[in-house]
């Protein structure tokens, strides 16, 4: 065997070396990741969703801000003032930065919009000059005469930091709102329950061999297989079932009779505008918003009895757990001291409200203006939840002036808000002082992206990932109300309002291009 010369036992010992390096550098990488994911796995929900939002509006405004200087040319020629103002604060920083993994937290690079309600001089950028009211109006004003808007047009936008409104046309008075609604009832709901509650729905033993199906109101419980792409899942009524079950079999229980209890309600189960496939009667017990297909969002076929309907999908999923189920299930009363087999909880009422928001999901809205009326002692019904919504408001001491809830989701014509009281739920909502009512912020839709704005300001660069705002439509009436960061990075709050509109689209249209026109000013 030849000999080994020393330029070879010099490699192979390179090469042992640089393998060691490379196991010893894996194993560092890995536990960081464990620790990394344990803390976020650790962090509070609302941290969670700051982060997320951080991240989200950090990789928007980059691709926004690429495009804007592309158009408006050379560096040096073309660059905007908060463009050239951001680049002198970088340090040198690439901006190169990418949103984290979805099991990672959010890397510590400064973001590129600073924090809600958080004047830019709090994350040492320099502060963002203030808007004018001439300024806005300048640029707000031709656009409120676009004759796509109907003859009823009002409008209020407010800085965030100075909590001043800094644009207004008509903002105090009262018009209907549509779905902008669900804002007040977010917001009520939020400041009654916390973003923490959940909602219970419960089956518990009435008599020695009798179950009581118990609905606490939430309308999100579903029957369907859990989706394993969903970082959060509902309450699962075949969860319920099996837990249910096993509390029986351990009672030598494998006959039992059913009944269900949908009474935390009080008041007419049918909305005011009857039947329809936009919302599901309104009791506090079904499932998957007693929809008839798979959908998950949007209009749908009904169930006509939601309650019944959940009741004998429970007696089956029973069945398929060993227990047969004597009769057909019944409405009953639940004993006022009954012993619980079993329970499961909705999701917090945070996510609740991003997903109304987002999707502007009725059944949600109904059933959390009924959450507002029962933690205020309220009855559980139209008029209880309209007089819990008004009372919650009205002790954040908001502009409450001909403001009328009929209901909570904004279907109803007799609903009345103004501007002005838009968009001064939406600056308490923005305020860091207010964690609680955070969700109503991170669940607006986001223009172009997401939700019901998802299809909406294409070909505005301006607004496109820019603007987060509640859509409002009903025949003739159309509303926009969210938040947007204008040109120079300062954080305002908008609500635009029409009636009598005779373009669905048309309105839709000029009310997207007052929010760009927002997005889009320096104005001063």
């Amino acid at each position: 065997m030849p000999e080994t010369r020393t330029w070879q036992v010099r490699w192979r010992s390179a090469q042992r070396s640089a393998r060691a390096a490379t196991r010893a550098a894996v194993r560092t990488a890995r536990a960081a990741a464990d620790a990394a994911r344990q803390t976020w796995q650790a962090t509070p929900r609302h941290t969670q969703q700051t982060w997320r939002l951080t991240a989200v509006s950090a990789a928007t405004g980059l691709a926004v801000a690429i495009v804007a200087v592309a158009a408006a040319g050379p560096w040096d020629s073309g660059q905007r003032t908060a463009e050239r103002t951001e680049a002198a604060v970088m340090d040198g920083a690439s901006g190169e930065h990418h949103a984290p993994a979805p099991d990672r937290p959010a890397p510590s690079a400064p973001p590129v919009l600073p924090a809600l309600g958080v004047p830019t001089a709090a994350a040492g950028r320099g502060a963002a000059p203030v808007p004018t009211d001439a300024g806005l109006a300048d640029a707000l004003a031709p656009l409120l005469k676009d004759p796509a808007l109907g003859p009823l047009r009002t409008a209020s936008v407010v800085d965030v930091a100075a909590r001043r409104q800094v644009f207004g046309d008509g903002q105090d008075k009262a018009a209907t709102p549509a779905s902008t609604v669900k804002l007040a009832t977010a917001v009520a709901a939020l400041a009654t329950r916390g973003p923490d509650h959940r909602i219970d729905t419960t089956a518990v033993l009435a008599g020695k061999d009798r179950v009581v199906l118990v609905g606490g109101g939430d309308p999100t419980l579903t029957a369907r297989a859990p989706r394993p792409d969903a970082a959060e899942q509902p309450a699962s009524l075949r969860a319920l079932a099996e837990a249910t079950a096993r509390a029986l079999h351990k009672r030598h229980l494998g006959t039992v009779g059913l009944g269900y209890d949908a009474s935390a309600y009080a008041g007419p189960v049918q909305h005011p505008i009857g039947p329809n496939e936009n919302i599901a009667p309104v009791t506090a017990l079904m499932t998957d918003e007693a929809r008839l297909d798979d959908s998950e969002h949007g209009p749908a076929p009904r169930e006509s009895d939601p309650a019944d309907a959940a009741a004998h999908t429970f007696a089956d999923l029973l069945h398929e757990y060993g227990i047969t189920v004597d009769g057909a299930p019944a409405a009953a009363k639940a004993p006022a001291k009954p012993e619980r087999l079993a329970e499961v909880h909705s999701l917090p009422l945070s996510a609740l409200v991003e997903r109304m928001l987002t999707y502007s999901d009725n059944d949600i809205a109904e059933a959390l203006a009924r959450q507002t009326a029962l933690g205020a002692g309220r009855p559980a019904s139209f008029d209880g939840a309209a007089g819990a919504v008004r009372a919650a408001l009205a002790r954040q001491h908001l502009p409450l002036a001909g403001a009328v809830f009929a209901d909570g989701s904004g279907l109803d014509r007799a609903d009345k808000v103004s501007a002005g009281l838009l968009a001064h739920l939406l600056l308490q909502a923005s305020d860091p002082g207010q964690p609680a009512l955070r969700p109503v912020v991170t669940g607006l839709p986001v223009a172009a992206f997401t939700g019901t704005l998802s299809n909406r300001y294409t070909g505005q660069s301006a607004g496109a990932g820019a603007v987060r705002a509640k859509t409002g439509t009903l025949t003739g009436v159309n509303t926009l109300a969210g938040t947007v960061v204008d040109a120079d990075g300062r954080l305002l709050v908008f609500s635009f309002m029409t009636s009598g509109t005779t373009d669905p689209q048309g309105a839709q249209k000029a009310l997207d291009n007052l929010a760009s026109a927002v997005a889009n000013c320096g104005c001063r």
